[in-house]
């Protein structure tokens, strides 16, 4: 019996009210649904704000290491190279004198003396002038000898003789004239007669009293003034010749300095006037080297500062024969505006000027020539550090 009212159990048709919230869900699950259905999408948006996020932070990652590497690029190198040339005194040896080249007795390259002739001219006007003046300076001297010396004495003799005869001319005139005044007096002689006879008389006073003057003249010699006048004629006339005969010397072109013979400009035969340059010399111990150098680097090159350069054109053949000469600066001077470095935006910094750097070798080498290449290197961070020795090391 039991086990037909459990079959029967089995059998019993469901409610359909009970059917049907059995099947359909109650509030509560719908609210859980809802819940978890928001819960997916806040974990959706969540999700897409954190991508978004990420690729923010990489993009700002990025940008920073742009601005580290153009801050790298941008900073100062370790190590800058600047290129140099080396100078030497030159000198232009030019005539001071018009002629023809006769001789060259130098050629290029030689090594000359202090007052060694380089070129011989040919003036025949220089020698015209000489003559010249030697001529005008033996008439000046003889007029200064005749001056010291006075008359001769012949001279003097003559003037004594020449000044007793008028005087006995004079005496005859005088006895002449008192006859016919006597002879006038007593109504035997006309007056004119007298008259002429007085005339001759006093003219020959006259004449008496010059020879007298002449006579002493003579013994007397030349006045001072005279001779002073004489002794300033020679000495014009020994200027005029030591004028001609420098002249003639400097035809005949010497070195004024010791050096090498950098170029010949002219040919023998060629007729050359005043002022024009013959030939060039340089002298090799008064050498010096420039170097262009932004302000950047100025202080890498104060005055008196040495640094150490190589000159490739003195290297040996060796791996380690570099040619090496240290210098020491001596002038620093700024370039024209036309050196300025000006940058092309805003965020390239200011101007940069250019400073011309001369130097001297401590040194001099004879070997050395105008416009050989010298390489600078300076270490730039070697400078920057505090305790490092000022002087520039070049890099190797």
């Amino acid at each position: 019996m039991s086990e037909s009212h459990n079959k029967s159990d089995d059998h019993i048709p469901l409610d359909p009210a009970y059917d049907e919230q059995t099947i359909k869900p109650s509030a509560d699950q719908e609210r859980v649904a809802a819940d978890d259905k928001r819960h997916k999408t806040s974990d959706k948006s969540s999700l897409i704000k954190k991508g978004l996020l990420i690729v923010a932070v990489i993009a700002v990652l990025g940008v920073i290491a742009y601005g580290l590497l153009k801050s790298v690029d941008d900073s100062t190198p370790s190590e800058v190279t600047f290129q140099g040339q080396m100078q030497m005194q030159q000198t232009s040896i030019s005539a001071k004198v018009p002629g023809r080249i006769a001789t060259i007795l130098v050629t290029e390259g030689d090594e000359v003396k202090s007052g060694q002739q380089l070129i011989e001219m040919e003036s025949p006007e220089i020698n015209a002038r000489i003559n010249q003046a030697r001529a005008a300076r033996d008439a000046a001297q003889s007029q200064l000898d005749k001056a010291q010396n006075g008359a001769r004495p012949q001279e003097i003799a003559q003037a004594r003789a020449a000044w007793q005869a008028e005087k006995a001319a004079s005496e005859l005139a005088a006895n002449t004239y008192e006859r016919i005044n006597r002879l006038y007096q007593e109504g035997l002689m006309s007056r004119q007669k007298r008259d002429e006879a007085y005339t001759t008389y006093l003219a020959q006073s006259d004449k008496t009293e010059a020879a007298r003057l002449q006579y002493e003249l003579a013994v007397e010699g030349t006045r001072s003034e005279d001779e002073a006048g004489a002794t300033a004629q020679v000495a014009q006339a020994e200027a005029k010749l030591e004028e001609a005969m420098v002249a003639k010397d400097e035809a005949n072109l010497k070195s004024p300095i010791a050096g090498i013979v950098d170029d010949i400009i002219v040919n023998v035969g060629e007729v050359v006037g005043q002022g024009v340059p013959l030939l060039t010399l340089v002298d090799t111990d008064d050498q010096w080297v420039v170097l262009n150098v932004t302000e950047t680097y100025l202080n890498h090159f104060t005055i008196g500062q040495e640094f150490t350069g190589t000159i490739p054109a003195l290297n040996t053949s060796s791996a380690k024969g570099s040619y090496k000469a240290t210098f020491k600066v001596y002038s620093s001077s700024v370039l024209s505006d036309f050196a300025t470095w000006r940058p092309t935006n805003n965020d390239d910094g200011f101007d940069v000027r250019t400073f011309e750097i001369k130097a001297r070798p401590t040194t001099p080498d004879p070997r050395v020539r105008s416009g050989m290449s010298v390489i600078v290197t300076i270490d730039t961070q070697a400078m920057d550090a505090p305790g490092i020795n000022q002087t520039t090391q070049v890099q190797e």
